[in-house]
């Protein structure tokens, strides 16, 4: 079991098993007391008056209580960012990165914008962590990489991938979970899709290029050219999958 879990775990893309690693850490850590979770949830006023940086990375990479919840999360965060990157962003790991730094990019303005707007900044203060809600956004844009694929939710229904962002928001409803986070990984996941994926066919220019210095930290950006055409790379993701009609 072990032997097979660290296979499962070396197999990762890097990315991915970064973002895995670094988010199992520090949330343990923080059930153990090593590290306080008041050290990295995200402050505005504390990031700009008291010029506490860290706090724009830290706070997505705490995922609260080792609960099911946390396992949830865990689970969709090793799923879907794997196969975003594996499949989607294959040999690009420089542009994946650039997603996901833009997802939390978003992600951040509207928590800062949205606490200096009267009447609403209180819903805004209560959003400490943006870990979850980067989360769905990986979800939301795998789902519109792949809107054609089967699944089916808890075995109940079977629907396309499309809809899978919408079913979950839906079972936050049912089980009483806040959804504005949920709404929030859905903005920042629709906001990418639509300028590296609508955009660039409407206009034929692409707002979202990836800068040279990132693409310069990943390797494979230049050793690895994907050749696979979009059928075979849409094949390689349904074959993917945990459940198929």
């Amino acid at each position: 079991m072990a032997q097979a879990i660290e296979e499962w775990y070396k197999q990762m893309p890097v990315i991915t098993r970064s973002y895995l690693t670094a988010s199992i850490v520090i949330t343990v850590g923080c059930t153990l007391e090593i590290i306080s979770p008041y050290s990295l949830y995200l402050n505005p006023k504390l990031v700009v008056q008291k010029f506490e940086i860290w706090r724009l990375i830290t706070n997505l990479f705490y995922f609260r209580k080792l609960d099911l919840d946390f396992l949830f999360h865990m689970f969709f965060l090793a799923r879907y960012c794997k196969l975003l990157e594996e499949n989607s962003f294959r040999g690009r790991t420089g542009d994946f990165f650039y997603m996901l730094l833009f997802g939390a990019t978003v992600l951040t303005s509207i928590v800062f914008i949205g606490g200096s707007i009267p009447y609403i900044s209180e819903s805004f203060a209560k959003v400490l962590f943006l870990s979850n809600s980067l989360t769905f956004m990986m979800v939301y844009v795998w789902s519109k990489h792949n809107p054609l694929i089967h699944m089916s939710f808890l075995g109940l229904f079977t629907f396309t991938a499309a809809y899978l962002p919408w079913v979950l928001l839906g079972f936050s409803v049912l089980v009483g979970s806040s959804t504005w986070i949920d709404v929030l990984g859905m903005i920042a996941g629709h906001s990418y899709y639509f300028l590296e994926d609508i955009y660039p066919r409407m206009t034929g220019r692409r707002l979202l290029k990836t800068p040279s210095i990132i693409k310069s930290l990943f390797a494979d950006d230049i050793l690895v050219i994907d050749q696979t055409t979009p059928t075979e790379r849409f094949a390689a993701v349904a074959l993917a999958q945990f459940h198929q009609d």
